[in-house]
């Protein structure tokens, strides 16, 4: 059967939204998550991670958006990173110092492995800016370096699966920066999850687009969610974090993945 890997984004966002995502876990409504270590909760909050069932995934939340730095770099702004969008046009335009890239990214690992005495079982990005031209190849050295047997997250898929999913535009856009990352990630002997989805409004209707992320689902199958607490000040995603936190205590993963061809492992 095709493997569900159903992923919690941004584990350290706040401490509270750690405490939700862990009880998620822990209940068998998650099998993965993803972890923001430049968090200056991070090394707390890793705690919580300890002791889950050997069914659960933790990974590597890079972030290079929106965020302080662990260390210094010339495109901080008023002590925090660019949104996703100036990150974009910069990366584009070559305009990124790789220098900086890699001293942050080295970073973020180290505090993963200073905390869970481990490397991370899978790398992503925080609004997968890891996929960016310039950023990604600095991330596959070091995964292939740091973890060599992690995977990392794609947002590429199949048109047909793209198509038949809630948000397909927006899914459509980050398969198109993810291009070519399956082939890179392989030539350097990395993985890659084979099929994604978890895009849609963050409008209060996580509960009708959750059974549809299943649908046309491939082998291994990764499906990103948000669900929090929903209350560090200026989180965009506040409500909806707490929707999807409500909507997964209510309903059976596994029964729904089951019903769309899916093993679900937590």
């Amino acid at each position: 059967m095709n493997q569900l890997i159903l992923c919690a984004d941004d584990f350290a966002f706040s401490t509270e939204d750690s405490l939700v995502i862990a009880e998620l876990l822990r209940s068998g409504k998650l099998n993965a998550t993803s972890c923001m270590t430049l968090r200056p909760n991070w090394r707390e909050d890793s705690a919580m991670l300890r002791d889950l069932n050997a069914t659960v995934q933790i990974g590597l939340h890079l972030t290079l958006t929106e965020e302080a730095p662990i260390r210094p770099n010339g495109f901080t702004q008023g002590g925090v990173m660019p949104g996703i969008d100036p990150l974009t046009r910069m990366a584009a335009r070559g305009q990124l110092d790789a220098g900086e890239i890699r001293r942050e990214v080295e970073a973020q690992f180290e505090r993963f492995e200073d905390a869970m005495g481990r490397p991370p079982a899978f790398v992503d990005g925080h609004q997968h800016s890891h996929a960016l031209p310039g950023i990604r190849p600095i991330v596959l050295e070091i995964t292939r370096r740091r973890a060599p047997d992690a995977w990392l997250r794609t947002c590429e898929d199949r048109v047909s699966a793209l198509l038949g999913r809630p948000w397909r535009g927006k899914a459509i856009g980050s398969a198109y920066h993810s291009r070519g990352l399956t082939r890179a990630a392989e030539a350097v002997s990395l993985r890659c999850n084979r099929g994604f989805a978890g895009h849609y409004g963050f409008d209060g209707r996580f509960a009708e687009a959750l059974p549809r992320f299943f649908d046309r689902a491939g082998p291994r199958h990764l499906v990103m969610c948000h669900p929090g607490a929903g209350r560090r000040p200026g989180d965009a995603i506040a409500a909806a974090r707490r929707d999807e936190a409500d909507v997964l205590r209510g309903v059976s993963v596994s029964d729904m993945a089951a019903q769309s061809g899916l093993a679900f492992a937590a």
